[in-house]
């Protein structure tokens, strides 16, 4: 646990540094693409924002110098399989994204999906006796929070205070300089696969960089592709990948949950392939091209000519109806979309005020999903993309770069994390669990 919180702080001291340089690399390493982004941070802003703990809203301050994004290989349901592959496409896409931005990074902040997420709600308390709250308070309160037993081989990606509560008054963004008798916090735990994470951590360090920072992929896709609004007031974010989708829930601009489904976009790809007995790279052009979720009468009629290599004449000039292709997609469409429904409902989800779902991510592309999703989902559901941030090219601004562009929010403007605080040595968090959703909806 020491160890963790320790290196979670170097890290966080390190983006620093990289901030008061002036540049800062992002890297979204996915089953599909790894895209990386190069930050340029201009002076008093980055100033302000480097001395104190804590969000600043807006996003000025940083611009887009570079961009590259690459094809990914080595990397399955978000996770490193083959490290010297995802090595070799990391320096890819970090090589031509430095070649535009005209300058050489040192620091790169991460992000990477699957690695089997779990959330946890946890609560702490103490007693002030009348003293005015400042930050070793805040730190002894959330020291005070019960940490369950998450299990060997797992790490804590993200612990967040969601809520605090002076006295009587709760929902509390930031109790500092404010009096009362007892302090009580609530803070969002997740945990992951810690293999996972120490492998992105030694692939980047094959790469001759540091690594300044490391996020959960549902977290940042969530932080750019919601509007403000929907963080406030309770939303889900799905960001459907090529490997896995990820999914989190937002609530007073915080995320109080986080989970990923082993299905993506890719695996609607090798039906395609499996179905029409087509290429891999044949199956992707399709689906991008020609795929959906809903027939019509129309599709029966319209007719898809299939090209292939294999010499058998007439095997490689086939057509096959667009009909036929819908109904291969649709159903492993539809059981991504019910394994997230399942996560949503173990998370209680529907108890949460506002329901809004907001679907990114590359694999959201497919037309007609939204309709099918709402139907699925039983919410209002609408197709997400990020956020305009500086500089960033007309390429990087769809659905499949939610992640790389939440990724330059989270490095400029983050969140206070447990371990932006100086703990007291002796009070480390330690035990006791509660579901993440339910609990907080019994907490404001």
């Amino acid at each position: 646990m020491i160890e963790l919180y320790e290196s979670q702080r170097a890290m966080r001291n390190m983006r620093k540094a990289a901030m008061q340089r002036g540049v800062v690399a992002v890297l979204d390493v996915g089953s599909s693409k790894i895209a990386c982004l190069v930050l340029r941070f201009d002076g008093s802003e980055r100033l302000a924002e480097v001395e104190g703990i804590g969000s600043m809203a807006g996003q000025s301050g940083f611009r887009v110098i570079g961009a590259a994004t690459t094809r990914s290989r080595g990397v399955k349901f978000g996770e490193i399989d083959a490290m010297q592959e995802t090595e070799r496409a990391i320096r890819t896409a970090l090589q031509a994204a430095q070649k535009m931005a005209n300058i050489r990074v040192d620091h790169v902040i991460a992000c990477f999906s699957g690695a089997e997420p779990r959330s946890y709600g946890l609560a702490g308390q103490i007693d002030l006796e009348g003293h005015i709250v400042t930050e070793q308070e805040v730190a002894r309160a959330l020291s005070a929070c019960d940490v369950p037993d998450y299990g060997t081989g797992r790490e804590v990606l993200h612990a967040q205070p969601v809520n605090f509560a002076l006295d009587n008054r709760s929902g509390l963004a930031d109790p500092r300089g404010q009096m009362g008798q007892q302090l009580a916090t609530d803070m969002h735990m997740l945990t992951v696969d810690a293999t996972a994470v120490q492998n992105l951590a030694q692939c980047v360090k094959r790469c001759d960089l540091e690594l300044a920072g490391i996020a959960s992929s549902a977290y940042v896709s969530g932080l750019s592709a919601m509007v403000e609004d929907e963080q406030e007031l309770g939303a889900a974010c799905i960001d459907m990948g090529g490997g896995s989708t990820s999914l989190s829930i937002f609530m007073k601009k915080h995320m109080i949950y986080a989970d990923s489904v082993r299905m993506g976009g890719d695996h609607v790809t090798s039906d395609i392939s499996m179905g029409l007995q087509v290429p891999a790279a044949t199956a992707e052009r399709i689906k991008t091209f020609y795929g959906g979720v809903h027939a019509t009468g129309m599709d029966d009629r319209e007719m898809i000519q299939l090209s292939g290599e294999t010499g058998d004449w007439e095997h490689d000039s086939r057509k096959v109806s667009r009909a036929e292709l819908i109904g291969i997609m649709r159903p492993r469409v539809e059981e991504i979309l019910e394994e997230v429904r399942a996560r949503l409902d173990a998370a209680g989800f529907e108890c949460l005020p506002s329901q809004q779902i907001v679907l990114t991510g590359g694999g959201s592309q497919i037309p007609g999903l939204d309709g099918l999703a709402s139907k699925i989902l039983g919410q209002q559901v609408r197709l997400g993309r990020p956020m305009r941030v500086h500089g960033l090219p007309q390429a990087a601004a769809g659905p499949s770069f939610a992640g790389a562009v939440g990724m330059c929010l989270f490095a400029t403007h983050p969140q206070d994390e447990w371990w932006d605080f100086d703990l007291p040595v002796e009070r480390y968090p330690s035990r006791s669990l509660r579901k993440a959703v339910k609990w907080f909806k019994d907490n404001w």
